[in-house]
């Protein structure tokens, strides 16, 4: 990713120049700067978070300070996943005990 020495914003690549978006200034494109780019095309299925609906549940820690939105049970098994930044706080995966819908909880 390359910035703008005159304005500082995001420059955009076109062919062998980086053109930006604010003043159309272009400057070579960085190629040690791209080789250390990593795109979310590049990711792999294990690098996504995502309840499954496969996924096992039994035998995890329980909560009782939840609704289930489908059933109204008040129980749900939970799991813990940082899906954010270090600096945000975790989310929470949950699975009702009663119909097992799943949801998430941002705290």
């Amino acid at each position: 990713m390359q910035f703008c020495d005159d304005c500082g914003s995001m420059m955009v690549a076109e062919g062998d120049l980086m053109v930006c978006q604010e003043c159309d200034a272009t400057q070579p494109r960085d190629e040690e700067a791209e080789a250390a780019f990593v795109s979310t095309d590049e990711q792999t299925e294990g690098d996504l978070i995502e309840a499954d609906e496969d996924a096992e549940y039994e035998g995890k820690p329980t909560a009782s300070d939840v609704t289930c939105e489908e059933c109204g049970h008040n129980e749900a098994w939970y799991d813990i996943k940082q899906t954010a930044s270090a600096d945000e706080p975790p989310t929470r995966f949950l699975r009702c005990k009663e119909c097992d819908n799943t949801w998430r909880e941002y705290n």
